[in-house]
């Protein structure tokens, strides 16, 4: 989920959170950039909405006088990468895998793995155009574009298995059921079936974070997909059950429109599998809290375990 249980993730930070992610980046950072970019950084300005990393649009300045635009991402959060020391190494494969098949994802520029250059693990990638958008006009239509994102995204060639994991249920620190759960014996259920073997469906590229915050629009389409330090290969459904998580912020209804309008852009069939897993793969952060949409997502997590043939309620 996006962490939050609110539209708003990552605007409303605490003081530790605002001085870690959004400050100025430090001039070392700055100076491996512009030596990209052909010319001294003029401005760094903060991106909101992500919490993993530190993100800067940035302005530099070239000895003509004319201007270029990047987007600058740190990895400032000592605990991931002590967890994956590769993700700035692996963001930059799945930009260039998603770049290779002409999907609207921003071309990456510039790799700093180990932070030798930069201070820290860094990716800077160019800017695309458009904006975020939580609060859409016209949900329908919101709703069929941003389905219609991921047939695209899922066409992409595979790259050479090396180059990408192949998709893994996130672990979790414990598997025992939130402490608001109204059916235990269903979390119980879904942790087993999530530690279980995955269905036998078709690997594509995934980007494994999609959802709202990382799709870019401009005049009412989708202008580009961005955050791709997670992407991996594996079944199509699970790039579908994390949006469709996302989505219980306005309620179970646009998770179930979603679902069927990619069903019909892509040709296929939801498995239920993909619920089970997205959702175990939250419990940490739902297990004390579960925010405003907990009955939601445990209501989504007891249709798949029953239809996967799980426990009653």
């Amino acid at each position: 989920m996006t962490g939050g249980r609110s539209p708003a993730h990552g605007f409303c930070d605490d003081e530790a959170t605002r001085r870690l992610l959004r400050s100025r980046p430090p001039r070392q950072a700055l100076t491996w950039a512009a030596g990209w970019l052909g010319g001294p950084v003029i401005s760094a300005r903060a991106l909101r909405g992500g919490m993993c990393s530190a993100v800067h649009l940035l302005t530099a300045e070239g000895s003509g006088g004319q201007r270029r635009e990047a987007v600058l991402r740190r990895y400032v959060r000592p605990e991931l990468n002590a967890e994956e020391p590769d993700i700035a190494e692996r963001e930059a494969r799945a930009l260039r895998t998603a770049g290779s098949a002409g999907l609207p994802t921003p071309a990456l520029l510039a790799v700093d793995p180990a932070g030798t250059e930069a201070g820290m693990p860094a990716v800077l990638m160019s800017r695309l155009p458009g904006r975020v958008d939580w609060w859409p006009s016209d949900m329908d239509r919101w709703l069929r574009r941003l389905a219609g994102v991921l047939p695209c995204i899922h066409a992409a060639p595979l790259p050479p298995p090396e180059a990408l994991p192949r998709f893994a249920p996130y672990p979790q620190a414990s598997y025992r059921p939130p402490r608001w759960a109204r059916y235990p014996a269903v979390w119980e259920r879904a942790a087993e079936i999530s530690h279980g073997p995955a269905p036998r469906l078709p690997a594509v590229l995934l980007h494994r974070d999609f959802h709202p915050g990382n799709v870019l629009w401009r005049r009412g389409a989708v202008s580009g997909v961005v955050d791709w330090q997670a992407a991996c290969t594996g079944p199509a459904a699970a790039d579908v059950a994390h949006c469709r998580v996302n989505l219980l912020t306005f309620g179970t209804d646009a998770a179930q429109r979603f679902t069927a309008m990619w069903q019909r852009a892509s040709g296929d069939t939801y498995h239920p599998w993909a619920d089970v897993v997205a959702i175990i793969g939250f419990l940490d952060d739902l297990r004390d809290d579960g925010g405003s949409e907990r009955h939601l997502v445990e209501d989504m997590i007891a249709r798949a375990v029953a239809e996967l043939g799980g426990t009653s309620r």
